[in-house]
């Protein structure tokens, strides 16, 4: 007789990493579509959380932190927008 459905469904779903993504600072660049002198300005005041590993010039950044520092900029924008600190000939497709 064989493993209930319950029993082999579970065997077959593998175990989620407990390690995060991490991102290279020109995956982000990439991600974000910025140059890399404004990357490496966003870990440096802390805005985009990174880490350094190793010698120089290697950081990673957590994809979880990557994705909350996206949100974070699309609340900061609407929050600007709300408040009118965004002029009129400022907005995406006005000139």
């Amino acid at each position: 007789m064989g493993k209930p459905t319950e029993e082999v469904n579970k065997a077959a779903v593998p175990a989620a990493s407990p390690f995060p993504r991490m991102l290279t600072l020109d995956e982000v660049q990439e991600v974000l579509n910025l140059g890399k002198p404004l990357v490496y300005a966003l870990v440096k005041s802390g805005e985009l959380r990174a880490a350094q590993f190793g010698g120089r010039g290697i950081w990673r950044v957590r994809q979880d932190d990557l994705e909350a520092y996206i949100e974070a900029a699309y609340e900061k924008t609407a929050e600007r927008i709300a408040s009118g600190q965004i002029p009129d000939g400022d907005a995406p497709g006005e000139s």
